[in-house]
């Protein structure tokens, strides 16, 4: 696995409110991307996403302050750049301690990802997403 982290995801109680926020406050522009659902912001070589905090907790399989987990809705994400990277990082983070706690599966913005917990429990996302670039020196990047 490389050392990486592509996404910062912060589970919000409104999306709406947290776009407006980060968006019209901050003066970040939101990337076309994510359907209403989730919004992103490309932030230097990684991206920061918003996603409905009880959308967020069902995505990892947790629910919100699950005992063995440090799930405080945010997750963190690691991109691959090739699908079945997916499933070759998951097994070499639980053969390194972490629990998995939803396998690698196909997923509704069609990419494909599965989440662990590492030995504290905080969430990492692993993700392949056919529409980011993963640049060499592993910048995430959004769409133009």
């Amino acid at each position: 696995m490389e050392a990486r982290v592509s996404l910062i995801t912060l589970g919000v109680a409104d999306l709406g409110r947290a776009r407006k926020f980060y968006e019209d406050g901050l003066g970040w522009p939101a990337s076309g991307e994510g359907g209403g659902k989730i919004v992103f912001f490309q932030a230097g070589g990684l991206i920061l996403s918003l996603y409905g905090r009880d959308d967020l907790a069902a995505d990892a399989n947790l629910a919100a302050g699950e005992p063995g987990t440090a799930f405080s809705f945010i997750a963190l994400a690691h991109n691959v750049r090739a699908r079945e990277d997916v499933d070759q990082v998951l097994s070499e983070a639980e053969r390194a301690g972490a629990r998995i706690l939803k396998p690698a599966q196909d997923v509704f913005w069609g990419g494909y990802s599965g989440y662990f917990a590492d030995p504290d429990g905080h969430v990492w996302e692993v993700a392949w997403n056919p529409g980011f670039t993963i640049t060499e020196d592993g910048a995430t990047l959004l769409p133009d």
